[in-house]
C-alpha cells in the first residue's frame, strides 16, 4: 500500500469510504468507455463513408458534413451498413460535388507500347546499321 492509501480493515474488507471511492471510479471509467465508444464508432462510419465517397469520385471529402449519418448503422461484426446507399443519394441531390468515377488509386495506365517491331525496308540507313549493330551485340557477335 502506498502512503496516501488507508490500510485496509483488518478484517479484509475495504472501508465505507473506499468502497464509495471505488464506485465513484467505476462510474467515471464506465461513463469513458461509453464516451470512448462512441467516438470509435464515429470515425469508423466516417472513414467507410470516405472510402465509398472517394471510389464514386467525390471533389472534396468535406461534402461528406451534409450527409445523415443517423442513416448508416454498425453490425455485429462492426460492418457499416448503408454507406455507399448513402453516398449514392448525395451523388444524385448535389452532383456538383462529384468528378467521373474513379478507382481508389489516381494513377493512370501507362500507355500502351507498340508491338509491331519496326522492318528494315521501313528504316533509314543510318536506324538499319544503329539497329543492326545492337542485334549483333545482343546475340555476342
Amino acid at each position: 500500500m502506498s502512503e496516501t492509501d488507508p490500510a485496509p480493515a483488518a478484517s479484509g474488507a475495504p472501508s465505507a469510504e473506499q468502497g464509495e471511492s471505488l464506485r465513484r471510479e467505476n462510474e467515471a471509467l464506465k461513463e469513458s468507455m461509453v464516451e470512448i465508444k462512441a467516438r470509435m464508432t464515429e470515425r469508423l462510419v466516417f472513414s467507410e463513408l470516405k472510402a465509398e465517397a472517394i471510389k464514386a469520385g467525390i471533389i472534396d471529402v468535406d461534402g461528406l458534413r451534409l450527409l445523415d449519418l443517423s442513416r448508416v448503422s454498425l453490425d455485429e461484426e462492426l460492418r457499416v451498413q448503408g454507406a455507399a446507399h448513402l453516398v449514392e443519394d448525395l451523388r444524385a441531390r448535389k452532383p456538383w460535388l462529384f468528378s467521373a468515377s474513379s478507382s481508389s488509386t489516381r494513377a493512370a495506365a501507362p500507355p500502351a507500347r507498340d508491338a509491331t517491331p519496326t522492318r528494315a525496308t521501313e528504316m533509314s540507313d543510318a536506324e538499319y546499321r544503329v539497329a543492326r549493330a545492337k542485334l549483333l551485340r545482343q546475340q555476342g557477335f
